[in-house]
C-alpha cells in the first residue's frame, strides 16, 4: 500500500450558522493524503488529477455554501423541491433565515460546524469518484495560522456568473493598515472587530426590516442566475454598504472611511478575501 499527498490542495471558502455567533464566514485550507494499489502507471493517482478532480469535487460540495448543523436544536430545515429553507434560533434572540437553491445550502448530520465533523463527510463524497485502485483518503482541513488582525465576514453577490451569488457564503480574512506607510496594527485591529461575525450587505438588496423577539431584523432578496435567495438576520450583525460587496469595494470602502479619519495622511488597505488573495485600495491625502 502506497500513499501520495498534497499540501494546501484548495481552499473552502463557506459560512455556517452558529447559535452563539450568528452566520460565520470561514476559510480553510486543504491537504490530501490518498492510500491504495499502483496503478499501471506506477502511481496511486496522478498528481495533475489530484489538483483538477479532487479539488473540483470538494468545491462543487462545500465551496461557497452554507452549511447547516441539521443536529442542533436551534436549527430547522425544510426541503422545498429544488430549494431549502432554513432558520437558525440565535442564543441572545432573534433569528437568521435563509432561502436558496439546493446547492447553495450544504445540510450535514452535526450538532457543529467544525474541522473534524466535516473531514469524514467530505471524504465520503470524494472517496466516491476515485479510480477503484484508490482504497483511502484522509483530509486536512485547518484554518490558516494567523499572528495579525483578521475578520469573519459573510456575503451575497448577486451580480456574480459563479458560486460568489450565493446569499451567505463567507471567508476568514486577514488585514492589512498602512498610515503614511506605517503599518497600524492598531487600526487593524479595531477594524477587524467592527467586522467580526458580520454579515456585509448591499443597500439595494434590503427589501425592509421586521421585528422579532423584539429584535430589529433586516430582510435581504435577490434574484441570481442561480435562482432566488432571501436572508432574514439581526440588523445588529449587519454592517450595509452602498456599493456591492466584493473585496475590491471593502478594501475601498475601509480607505475611503480611514480618509476620513486622517485627512491628510496616505493610506493603503490590504484586505483578503480568505487565503492569499483580496484587493489593495489607497486613499491619498487631501491637504
Amino acid at each position: 500500500m502506497t500513499a501520495l499527498f498534497v499540501e494546501q490542495l484548495t481552499t473552502i471558502d463557506f459560512s455556517y450558522l452558529c447559535p452563539a455567533r450568528g452566520v460565520v464566514g470561514e476559510t480553510w485550507l486543504v491537504d490530501v493524503i490518498l492510500t491504495g494499489e499502483l496503478n499501471e502507471e506506477g502511481m496511486v493517482f496522478d498528481f495533475g488529477h489530484v489538483k483538477k478532480e479532487i479539488k473540483a469535487m470538494i468545491d462543487a460540495h462545500a465551496d461557497h455554501a452554507l452549511l447547516v448543523p441539521v443536529k442542533n436544536p436551534n436549527i430547522t430545515l425544510l426541503e422545498l423541491g429544488g430549494s431549502r429553507d432554513v432558520t437558525l434560533t440565535l442564543d441572545q434572540g432573534g433569528i437568521i433565515g435563509c432561502r436558496a437553491p439546493d446547492q447553495a445550502i450544504l445540510p450535514l448530520q452535526l450538532e457543529e460546524i467544525t474541522p473534524a465533523g466535516v473531514r469524514p463527510i467530505i471524504e465520503a463524497h470524494v472517496l466516491k469518484g476515485l479510480p477503484e485502485n484508490v482504497t483511502g483518503i484522509e483530509l486536512h482541513l485547518y484554518p490558516q495560522k494567523l499572528t495579525g488582525a483578521y475578520y469573519h465576514y459573510s456575503h451575497g453577490l448577486k451580480k456574480h456568473k459563479g458560486d460568489c451569488q450565493r446569499i451567505a457564503h463567507g471567508h476568514r480574512s486577514p488585514l492589512s493598515i498602512y498610515i503614511d506607510n506605517t503599518r497600524r496594527e492598531d487600526i487593524e485591529h479595531d477594524c477587524a472587530e467592527q467586522w467580526r461575525d458580520i454579515y456585509i450587505a448591499s443597500q439595494e438588496d434590503l427589501q425592509g426590516t421586521t421585528l422579532i423577539d423584539e429584535c430589529e431584523h433586516n430582510v435581504f432578496s435577490y434574484q441570481a442566475i442561480q435562482g432566488y435567495f432571501e436572508l432574514t438576520i439581526p440588523a445588529s450583525h449587519c454592517y450595509v454598504m452602498d456599493t456591492d460587496t466584493t473585496v475590491e469595494l471593502l478594501a475601498t470602502h475601509l480607505a475611503q472611511k480611514l480618509g476620513q479619519q486622517f485627512p491628510c495622511s496616505n493610506i493603503k488597505v490590504i484586505a483578503n478575501e480568505g487565503f492569499r488573495k483580496g484587493a489593495i485600495a489607497h486613499y491619498f491625502c487631501q491637504g
